[in-house]
């Protein structure tokens, strides 16, 4: 992790659950963290003091392409760019295939899959045009990426952790083809203690009671692994499942 002490990191969702692990774990490695979130006074409550990073809390949501190009805009003007990219917003809507109503189909895909692609579109020109040659993109995936659907109400939410997949592949493929080494991965965990679940009709309330789990700073440590390896080694995939699980 050394050759990315005092990069600048972008990590989305930041301001709980596996956003919040990864923004602090990267802190203590001595990385400046844009924490881009909706909920800005959660990301500035993640400054750690003891730790080498700095943490620029930038209010934004990735499901609105303005918010997104503005974010980039400011990162630009103030820390020159964009490094490291870490895709982990996201958000599950219980929608069954017969019967929901088309925004919550919309509001997955516009975070899961175009707000994501529109962030990865703009961290990789901003590298491209800085001869950025190490830089990194990281998707926060999903066991379910790997899966068949559980069901109907999380029938649309697989599909998006799916397409998450099949975009990491062909953004792989795009950079080999323009003979640049930044890399690419995903890590695609299962069952993670976060607020994600603890919203919703179809999750029983005592999930965590009857069901193995992670907490989120596994997945970060995953995001670490990741990144540390020697700049020969592209780790694609990493899967995380609770220890367990069934799934």
């Amino acid at each position: 992790m050394d050759r990315y002490a005092g990069r600048v990191a972008l990590v989305t969702g930041a301001s709980v659950g596996i956003g919040a692990a990864i923004t602090q774990s990267l802190l203590r490695r001595g990385l400046s963290v844009v924490g881009l979130a909706r909920r800005v006074d959660k990301v500035k409550a993640l400054a750690l003091k003891d730790a080498p990073g700095k943490l620029y809390a930038l209010e934004g949501d990735v499901s609105n392409e303005k918010s997104i190009l503005a974010a980039f805009k400011w990162i630009k003007d103030n820390l020159k760019g964009v490094d490291i990219l870490i895709n982990n917003a996201g958000l599950v809507v219980e929608s069954d295939l017969s019967s929901a109503p088309t925004e919550s189909w919309k509001r997955m895909l516009d975070v899961n899959v175009l707000g994501l692609s529109i962030c990865t579109r703009e961290a990789v020109q901003d590298m491209l045009s800085r001869g950025v040659d190490d830089g990194f993109i990281i998707h926060i995936s999903s066991l379910t990426a790997h899966l068949p659907a559980f069901g109907t109400e999380t029938a649309m939410y697989s599909a998006t952790k799916h397409a998450v997949n099949v975009l990491l592949e062909g953004l792989r493929k795009d950079l080999v083809a323009k003979k640049s080494k930044i890399r690419v991965g995903a890590v695609s965990p299962g069952t993670v203690k976060t607020e994600l679940l603890n919203n919703g009709k179809f999750w029983p309330k005592d999930l965590y009671d009857r069901a193995p789990y992670m907490e989120p700073e596994d997945v970060a440590e995953a995001v670490v692994y990741m990144l540390s390896q020697h700049p020969r080694v592209q780790v694609h995939d990493i899967v995380l499942r609770p220890n367990g699980s069934a799934a």
